[in-house]
């Protein structure tokens, strides 16, 4: 899945980053190169609670690992 950074100017010389389609997930840094290496940090965060607190409603039929 692809995701859009949104950068803005901040307070005190930061940047700060959103990922648009997961408004939940932002950070902020000194540069541009940070927000993103940031940014990836954060999700990674992000996608592994939610992994973490996943609890499937009904009756599970198959549970299967797969990669995209």
């Amino acid at each position: 899945m692809k995701y859009t950074l949104v950068v803005k100017s901040g307070k005190d010389g930061f940047y700060i980053g959103q990922l648009k389609e997961l408004p939940a997930v932002f950070t902020q840094g000194y540069s541009i190169e940070e927000v993103k290496e940031n940014i990836a940090d954060v999700l990674e965060m992000y996608l592994e609670d939610i992994r973490e607190n996943y609890e499937p409603q009904g009756e599970m039929i198959e549970e299967a690992e797969m990669v995209f």
